[in-house]
């Protein structure tokens, strides 16, 4: 890790202090995001309602620029350069980092709720889109949404990674994850107070080590 991503860390920590006792499980987490992206693999989110936001939220973050430029390529500008369309675009396209909220495909989602079992829509889309070396992210603020554990579910049987984001009870999601980080915190808007900064600094940790 460089040392201006660990700062980051630092600073997230320093400004939350509430969180020190989970920095651990945000670093492990972190460095298991790192190496998804390093082995060419992607990251899958999934979440109910807030935290249906949040898996958006960090979509946003991790596919354009988050806090700094990321340019494409000369090469890659030069291709684009070759015609007017491409020059429209050459200097607007940013790089980012492979990421998929299942929280959003409506259709998809709507119609196997509707034809099997609305429980087990995330884990239909992991089925389809995960593959071994990715990684699941569930953000749910009891740890324990059934919808989530089953997509755990089918992303163990799909060879993948899970990091989980709750609240501080222990929860189906701690149990079944490989990490879990566990905000001090109950109440559902006061812990997803907490998983923004979590996650932001999360975004921001892999911008400084990628770009």
């Amino acid at each position: 890790m460089k040392e201006t991503t660990k700062n980051i860390l630092n600073e997230l920590i320093e400004k939350y202090p509430v969180l020190a006792d989970c920095e651990r499980d945000i670093e492990a987490a972190f460095i298991s995001l790192l190496h998804t992206y390093q082995r060419g693999n992607k990251l899958l989110l999934c979440g109910n309602g807030g935290s249906a936001a949040d898996c958006e939220h960090i979509v946003g973050e991790l596919m354009k620029s988050f806090k700094k430029k990321r340019p494409i390529s000369t090469e890659e500008k030069a291709v684009l350069s070759k015609t007017e369309e491409g020059r429209a675009i050459a200097d607007v396209l940013e790089g980012g980092l492979k990421a998929i909220s299942l929280t959003s495909h409506l259709s998809l989602s709507t119609a196997f709720a509707n034809d099997k079992q609305p429980l087990a829509v995330f884990a239909q889309q992991l089925y389809v889109l995960g593959d071994k070396g990715d990684t699941l992210l569930c953000i749910s603020t009891s740890g324990n949404s059934k919808n989530c554990v089953y997509a755990a579910t089918v992303a163990r049987l799909k060879g993948m990674f899970v990091i989980a984001l709750t609240g501080e009870k222990e929860s189906a999601l701690s149990a079944c994850s490989d990490v879990c980080v566990r905000v001090p915190e109950t109440e559902t808007y006061k812990v997803q107070e907490l998983h923004l900064p979590v996650y932001h600094a999360l975004c921001a940790m892999l911008e400084e080590e990628w770009f």
